[in-house]
């Protein structure tokens, strides 16, 4: 918390041009604004903020604590060919200016249709829609909503998902003074005589100027013309206090709609549930009390006789096609559900503030490092209980720390070689992927292999029963057994898909999203529903004499991530219509297929590792010999 007294200077901060049209962010001065006195000097910004694309960068607009003044800025020289180009493509592509006070982005409110609609940051320019011309945004209303704030021994250290203040005690020194509580613009186009302009130095006041609503006092993108860039602040004082100053910026509507999408999800996990109880109950526990209480002679007339799933005693443990692949699979799923699981709790209990940009994706990437040591423990202790043996467990800890990593590198490389050809912010610069490429090899790899290394020393998971040498044919079936393990899928989709368009919403169209606790509570609604699904398509395999359930079990709940990959096709066809050019198109299909494999891995290893313990619990209460 910053406190300022009367009359000291502050001076914003502007992030990169974004627009929800082409997705590209570009630099705030890669357009003829005014540049500070001193030259434009770039803000430290963290892992998430460079992955993000996110420029922050100090520019010339100064207020002064609760003095209300309108200022001139500067005069561009007249507009070049390739500027007036420039400036009319950001204009008629949507680009919004992204401005930051006291960490706090600005704000304006518009009306449409009769509603008034906030939004953050302020467009570039505007088209009429009677006119072929473009006109120019260069006088900014600033209104800061400012806090008295009276010296009182507490300090707030962070602010949770509903704005309440972490307290903390202070010196009872500290100073009294002014909280910046609030920012918002309203923007203008206002056409300025370039004589009368070109004698003002910047800072010089001005006579206050009303937003013209005529074109012809609008200051026109055109070729040889001078624009004038002014602004006007006025402080108001609020009742606003310092933990609830973002309130405004996470006002979360649709409160019914994670409920209502929260009580299907339960309603399909009752429903699996009841199949499962079913299952274990009736047809599980039945089987085999009339099997236990026959004699030996009956028991091995029945053996002739049996049917469904204890037909497969022989295979059901049988090595898989792929083991190794199965084995790193399984690795990284459990290296990205703890993963999501972390931050997701850490991100509803409060500690990923909005204030604090970029630390969600910053936490996230050292998360799955360190998580690392748990994906190569799983996969070797899974390679070694198919195999009966730890030999070749290095291959398959190398094989784990790369494999993810390794789909999301080459699919981020494709992407930044066409943001490098845009000339986009959102390109990341050689110096981030060389910091990358250590943290991957010098973090992620070691802990992989120390987990692997860890698993071979574990203790060996044995299999209930013995596998005979000769496979057991499959009986011929009506229909593949592939379309119901693709069918299953849509009940754990079920269950995602409005969060889903929630969290599209926010990383497209620039909305907030801070509603983790309904995130938390699917995501667990999730991991149920994953499991259930899993453990009765297993059933339903084993039932039919199909011994071949290892990689059914896995695309059963994994072949959600079909799913979603699909929605995320129609969402950009239906929902970003106003998505512009291949490009965008091609970075907008690039990250949603790296959250589609994401989801994928980590979905199957939920069903997976469910599903072996539950073939593991059912075979291990058969007694034949």
């Amino acid at each position: 918390m910053h406190t300022y007294s009367n009359g000291e200077a502050i001076y914003t901060k502007v992030n990169s041009l974004t627009s929800i049209e082409t997705e590209l962010p570009f630099s705030y001065y890669s357009l003829p604004y005014c540049k500070p006195l001193r030259g434009v000097k770039k803000s430290a910004e963290n892992l998430g903020e460079l992955l993000m694309g996110d420029q922050i960068d100090n520019s010339p607009y100064r207020f002064r604590i609760n003095k209300n003044e309108t200022l001139f800025l500067c005069i561009t020289t007249p507009l070049s060919e390739n500027e007036v180009k420039l400036l009319k493509q950001r204009t008629r592509d949507l680009y919004q200016v992204n401005m930051i006070l006291d960490n706090l982005p600005v704000m304006r409110y518009a009306k449409q249709n009769g509603v008034s609609i906030q939004w953050t940051g302020f467009p570039v320019g505007y088209t009429p829609g009677n006119s072929n011309d473009d006109y120019i945004i260069n006088h900014l209303k600033f209104t800061v909503l400012v806090h008295e704030y009276k010296g009182s021994g507490v300090e707030i250290i962070g602010t949770g998902e509903e704005g309440m203040g972490v307290i903390s005690e202070a010196d009872d020194k500290k100073a009294s003074g002014y909280e910046i509580v609030g920012f918002e613009v309203v923007p203008c186009s206002v056409k300025y005589d370039p004589e009368v302009m070109t004698k003002l130095h910047m800072y010089d006041n001005i006579t206050s100027v009303k937003c013209p609503s005529e074109l012809d006092k609008s200051q026109i993108i055109r070729e040889r013309e001078r624009i004038s860039f002014t602004y006007e602040v006025e402080f108001v004082k609020s009742n606003i206090r310092w933990p609830s100053r973002w309130d405004a910026y996470l006002k979360m509507e649709g409160a019914r709609v994670h409920w209502f999408s929260i009580l299907n999800s339960l309603m399909v996990i009752f429903f699996l549930a009841g199949i499962v109880f079913v299952i274990f109950l009736r047809t599980v526990r039945r089987d085999l009390t009339r099997y236990e209480e026959l004699d030996k002679e009956a028991q091995a007339q029945m053996n002739e006789e049996l049917s469904g799933w204890k037909l497969v005693v022989g295979d059901v443990f049988r090595e898989p096609d792929h083991p190794k692949l199965l084995c790193v699979m399984v690795g990284d799923g459990v290296q990205i559900t703890g993963m999501a699981i972390v931050t997701i709790i850490f991100a509803a209990l409060g500690f990923m503030s909005p204030a604090s940009r970029g630390m969600l994706l910053t936490g996230m990437i050292f998360l799955f490092l360190f998580l690392g040591i748990a994906a190569g423990y799983v996969a070797v202790r899974m390679w070694r209980t198919i195999k009966g043996t730890s030999e070749g467990w290095r291959s398959v800890a190398w094989s784990a720390a790369c494999f993810f990593p390794g789909i999301v590198f080459v699919i981020l490389t494709v992407l930044n070689f066409v943001l490098w050809g845009s000339k986009s912010t959102g390109a990341l610069p050689i110096s981030l992927y060389f910091v990358l490429l250590s943290l991957w090899f010098c973090i992620s790899v070691p802990l992989t292999l120390l987990g692997g290394f860890f698993g071979t020393r574990a203790e060996e998971i044995t299999y209930p029963v013995r596998t005979n040498q000769i496979p057991r044919e499959i009986p011929a079936r009506k229909y593949p057994s592939w379309l119901l393990v693709l069918g299953a899928g849509t009940l754990p989709f079920g269950t995602l898909f409005i969060e889903l368009f929630f969290i599209l919403s926010s990383i497209w169209l620039g909305r907030f999203y801070y509603v983790f606790g309904f995130l938390l509570i699917v995501l667990l609604l999730l991991v149920v529903v994953c499991a259930e699904v899993s453990v009765v398509l297993t059933y339903m395999h084993l039932c039919v004499e199909d011994w071949r359930w290892w990689w059914k079990a896995f695309f059963a709940s994994g072949s959600v991530a079909l799913y979603v990959f699909l929605y995320s096709i129609n969402y950009l066809v239906f929902d970003l219509q106003s998505l512009s050019g291949p490009v965008s198109a091609l970075l907008y299909l690039g990250y949603s297929l790296i959250m589609a494999v994401a989801i994928m891995l980590a979905t199957g290893t939920i069903g997976f590792l469910t599903s072996f313990y539950f073939v593991h619990y059912l075979f291990s209460s058969v007694k034949i010999d």
